[in-house]
């Protein structure tokens, strides 16, 4: 027992756990990079995520709760300029709202309920990205109902369509329509020029798939793509079969069960909730290094006072070339490369809570 005790295995445990522990009762923050940039004259960006604890999102940051540290010493906010961003110039967010109107939903008087919610979710996530919806039933393909859009307008007209929707086939293509569905959001995604993307998929079913057109393994095996890492997938389930459909193996990041059509509403506005929440946790801070030659390591510090807690990320940079003129401008928009990575066996550092991202990135999660 005491070799046990002592070994190099049981003290990674015990450090493993401890570090969790810190986390979930300290308040510590977690920091992790999802992109970085530089460029003449002297032009600093970088793109991060903030959340406390099991994943918690931390909005509401501004400039003055960020320190950055070049080579281990403070930069002074004044001569760096710091500034946050809006996140809008650098990444754009999609959601994609797919419904069952299969046969058990159209003749069963539920379509109403349906589209009063599903017209709530739009407005509320609307406002801030773009949402598409889409609708699947027995057949091969999915339909749009309402194309990617900012416009609200357009949103609503295209939802009212579905209180008359008749399928061609009345059979549940569930299955098949989730691999459409995330298929579909990644195409339209990846019109988009800016150089970060995060797609959400909400799909709603009352239940098991009947038409067995694909495997539920193939569907799970399409969701595990490295493509999709950064999509969000959340289930909104109703009625009596929905406990036999293992919906939660699908919504990998919430499911949402409503055993009747009165709370249907009630479940797509947890998940709007979420989905809110998860975009607030986004930051692109910009700033104007003093270096003027040379590789430097960074480190931004994440401060919230509110509980008290901290964390930081960290990455080096080349300053060859930097200085003016011209002057630097921190509003500048960046220029990011399409994604940055880390090696697959890198689950992108720190503890406490999942990784959403595969971040380049040296992470640390402290608590005051």
């Amino acid at each position: 027992m005491k070799i046990l005790l002592c070994s190099p295995a049981f003290r990674i445990l015990l450090a493993a756990l401890f570090a969790l522990s810190s986390v979930a009762c300290g308040g510590g923050l977690r920091v992790t990079r999802i992109n970085s940039a530089q460029k003449k004259p002297n032009n600093v960006w970088v793109f991060f995520s903030v959340d406390a604890g099991e994943d918690e999102p931390v909005g509401g940051l501004t400039a003055e709760d960020f320190e950055i540290y070049e080579d281990g010493d403070l930069v002074s906010k004044f001569e760096s300029k710091q500034t946050i961003q809006n996140p809008e110039v650098a990444a754009v967010m999609y959601t994609m709202l797919l419904v069952d109107m299969s046969g058990s939903i159209t003749e069963s008087g539920q379509a109403d309920a349906l589209v009063d919610a599903a017209q709530s979710f739009s407005d509320r996530v609307g406002k801030s990205q773009k949402v598409g919806v889409y609708a699947f039933d027995g057949e091969v393909k999915i339909h749009s109902v309402v194309p990617f859009t900012e416009a609200q307008g357009s949103v609503q007209g295209g939802l009212e369509g579905l209180r008359s929707y008749k399928p061609k086939d009345t059979s549940t293509n569930l299955h098949g329509g989730v691999v459409e569905g995330i298929r579909e959001l990644k195409k339209q995604l990846d019109k988009d020029r800016r150089p970060l993307k995060f797609g959400t998929l909400v799909v709603f079913s009352d239940g098991t798939d009947r038409a067995n057109r694909v495997s539920r393994e193939d569907m799970l095996n399409e969701l595990k793509k490295e493509e999709y890492e950064n999509y969000q997938i959340f289930v909104v389930g109703v009625g009596a079969e929905i406990e036999k459909a293992r919906l939660d193996e699908i919504g990998r990041d919430g499911t949402e069960l409503a055993a009747d059509q009165a709370k249907v509403k009630e479940s797509f506005d947890k998940i709007a909730a979420k989905i809110e929440a998860h975009m607030k946790r986004f930051y692109l801070l910009s700033y104007c290094t003093p270096a003027r030659a040379g590789e430097h390591e960074v480190e931004i510090k994440a401060i919230r006072k509110d509980p008290s807690a901290s964390g930081s990320l960290s990455w080096k940079f080349n300053a060859d070339g930097f200085g003016p003129p011209p002057e630097c401008d921190p509003n500048t928009p960046p220029s990011f490369e399409l994604k940055a990575t880390v090696p697959a066996d890198d689950d992108g550092g720190g503890a406490g809570g999942k990784a959403s991202f595969k971040a380049n990135a040296n992470v640390k999660v402290e608590a005051k």
